[in-house]
């Protein structure tokens, strides 16, 4: 949203307050709020005022979500109420539902008639609409509260120092998890008798990338309001930053910011050459001494520091050289141990391919699990009976670069990532020209070999599928916003998706990957990676992809899980359907429940099928902005009293038609994925 005038102007004129105390910590009382009369006004007893009493009441007594953020919704259209309530990250249990509470009340007292509004209470801060509100960076309106006493006579210098600490939590709190995305922190104030204490928050439900905006936002209306101030508070619908010179939240949650102060200028005058400050000699014997003895004195000092220096350079040069001789050694080492640890930012084995060999069976046919676009996938068993599952590419095709691409590709990025729905590395081979991924053994290898095949899939009912739903949905949600990283998969598919003994679904395959910079919303490629059917439209015909791209395929994958049927090959009553328009018009007619696979046991699971296709459909609108983020999705598969709006009409994805699209960039046929180098 941009930073407008006229936003300032209504921020400022309506809600503003400016603090008397020093310090915000004495913000206990309702700071703010907006009473929003364009979503129109409700009357005394009406549906929706039961409605809005019933969600705000939730909000105050559901500690099941979690202490800090509460959402919840209630009732149908026309009178639907969403609301939020959000606690400061340091809160306890008892604290935040006290504020919450006393927002309650304050709120629909100042706003008694209108059907929107937002409180801020400084530790926490409730909204409530008639329109969906959940997952949606919103700016506007907003307040803004700061102390008069100026913080430093150098104004400029303060508010520098200040904008680094904030940027440093700004980081910390965009990156957070879908249940906190909140950072607070303290740093020295350029006077070394002054330290800033300062937090960000934002709704967690929003991505990394709104959150940051919003923050940023926050900065914006900091820098031009309160320039140079001892203490700021500013409340937006979607986040909140403030900052202090006195503790004003819960130590306990704060992490020191080290920054580096600017070396202030010198003011020694700078030293004259030696040789002009030597007195000239009186006589040329004296001259020729006293040269002959500065000479000497020179040798002493000199001499032994050369040779000093020379000892020193020697012994490094040794060090390096042991060094690189003990790496070159441990790679081309044959361990007997199954591999030895590799030191380059990864913390796994490297394998002897010998080793891999033997483990295999010498890669039979017997031992094979499956066949990609990379490669084959062989079942092993190292010689201290670890059953292990390795990925061998293709030799001598037409894929072997792109295969060499992928194998760089998904070393660099599965070795830093981490997740129970992940697949995990246990090590690689790089060795005799063979490139060798080694990943935990999964016994019930993918989930396309159950959920397709007309005998296994009798065997998976409801509870089961829901499951999986759950575990993908999470495992994206790491990609997407929980890990070090953010990862775009680009190949989400139900043959990448493998489960263990216990039916916990786990992503596989990330050779298609891509890494985003945290403030990075998407990206665009001349070269299309993926599966036909699971590609969302934008990335087939334009090359574009996102976070949103993940949560097409997504949507996809949960609508053939409930299926039991292929997008690509979809039939019903022996005709060839498209899955996401039958699954649409369906659904709109009331009838969702004929898209459930009758081969599953679903018995007083109606609703939850409903809604899971509901919550599928939103996954694959047509237009990025409407699909949900995975944090959204997994409130909305959590919270079955939480209201979802109503989809679109889904992206129809017939292969012919683009096919004829001489514009279009190529896609990759039979399951095949290519890549490109990474990163690009």
């Amino acid at each position: 949203m941009a930073f407008s005038g006229l936003k300032l102007f209504f921020l400022i004129s309506s809600i503003m307050f400016m603090l008397t105390t020093s310090s915000i910590n004495a913000l206990t009382e309702f700071l703010g709020y907006s009473c929003n009369n364009n979503q129109g006004n409700y009357t005394g007893n009406s549906t929706y005022q039961t409605n809005l009493r019933t969600v705000l009441s939730s909000i105050v007594s559901n500690d099941r979500i979690g202490a800090f953020y509460r959402p919840s919704s209630y009732g149908g259209n026309p009178d639907v109420v969403y609301a939020t309530g959000l606690c400061r990250g340091d809160l306890k249990l008892e604290e935040c539902r006290s504020c919450l509470n006393d927002s309650r009340h304050l709120l629909t007292q100042h706003c008694p008639k209108q059907k929107e509004a937002v409180g801020w209470y400084g530790k926490c801060t409730l909204r409530y609409s008639n329109r969906y509100i959940f997952g949606i960076n919103e700016e506007d309106p907003g307040i803004i509260l700061w102390n008069r006493q100026n913080a430093s006579s150098d104004a400029e210098a303060f508010n520098q120092r200040l904008m680094d600490v904030v940027d440093v939590l700004r980081s910390r709190a965009a990156g957070g998890n879908s249940s906190l995305k909140f950072a607070a922190g303290s740093a020295n104030a350029p006077s070394n008798f002054q330290t800033i204490y300062a937090l960000v928050q934002c709704m967690p439900d929003l991505s990394d990338s709104d959150c940051n905006d919003c923050i940023v936002m926050g900065l914006k209306y900091l820098k031009t309001y309160s320039y140079g101030s001892i203490g700021v508070f500013v409340g937006l619908p979607s986040c909140d930053v403030a900052y202090d010179l006195k503790p004003f939240y819960n130590l306990t949650v704060n992490e020191p910011i080290q920054l580096l102060s600017p070396s202030p200028p010198s003011q020694t005058p700078p030293l004259s050459p030696v040789v002009d400050s030597l007195p000239p000699p009186t006589n040329g014997t004296d001259a020729v001494k006293g040269k002959n003895d500065a000479s000497g004195d020179l040798a002493l000092t000199v001499v032994p520091s050369v040779v000093v220096s020379l000892v020193v350079l020697i012994i490094c040069i040794s060090l390096i050289y042991l060094r690189m001789r003990k790496r070159k050694e441990k790679l081309k080492t044959h361990s007997s141990s199954e591999g030895e640890e590799v030191t380059n930012g990864t913390e796994f084995l490297q394998f002897d391919f010998g080793t891999i060999r033997n483990a295999t069976d010498n890669f039979s046919e017997a031992n094979k699990l499956g066949q990609g676009g990379f490669g084959a996938v062989y079942k092993g068993k190292l010689s201290n009976g670890k059953e292990i599952a390795v990925k061998r590419p293709i030799k001598n095709s037409g894929h072997s670069r792109q295969g060499d691409a992928e194998f760089k590709n998904e070393v660099l990025l599965v070795a830093k990532l981490e997740h129970r729905n992940l697949v995990k590395l246990l090590g690689f081979c790089l060795q005799t020209n063979e490139r060798v991924l080694v990943y935990e053994f999964v016994p019930n290898a993918s989930l396309d070999r159950f959920i397709f095949d007309p005998v296994k899939r009798a065997h998976l009912d409801w509870t089961v599928r829901y499951k999986i739903i759950i575990g993908i949905a999470r495992g994206l949600l790491y990609l997407h916003e929980e890990s070090r990283l953010k990862i775009i998969h680009r190949d989400l598919k139900a043959g990448n998706i493998l489960l263990d003994a216990e039916m916990n679904p786990k992503i596989s395959d990330f050779g298609t990957a891509r890494m985003f910079a945290l403030d990075q919303s998407q990206e665009r490629t001349d070269r299309i990676m993926g599966t036909y059917g699971y590609m969302a439209p934008e990335y087939a015909r334009l090359g574009r992809f996102s976070v949103k791209s993940d949560v097409f395929s997504f949507g996809v994958l949960v609508l053939e899980i409930i299926c039991g049927q292929r997008v690509s090959n979809f039939r019903k009553g022996g005709k060839m359907e498209n899955l996401l328009s039958y699954a649409w018009e369906n659904w709109k007619e009331g009838k969702a429940m004929n898209l459930v696979d009758p081969k599953m046991s679903h018995s007083a699971s109606r609703h939850e099928i409903v809604r899971c296709i509901h919550i599928a459909l939103l996954c694959v609108q047509e237009k990025v902005a409407d699909r949900p983020t995975m944090s959204s999705v997994i409130l909305m598969l959590s919270s079955f009293s939480l209201a979802l709006r109503s989809p679109s009409r889904p992206a129809y994805f017939l292969m012919e038609s683009d096919q004829s699209n001489n514009n279009l960039a190529p896609i990759s046929e039979n399951d095949v994925s290519v890549t490109e180098l990474y990163p690009r």
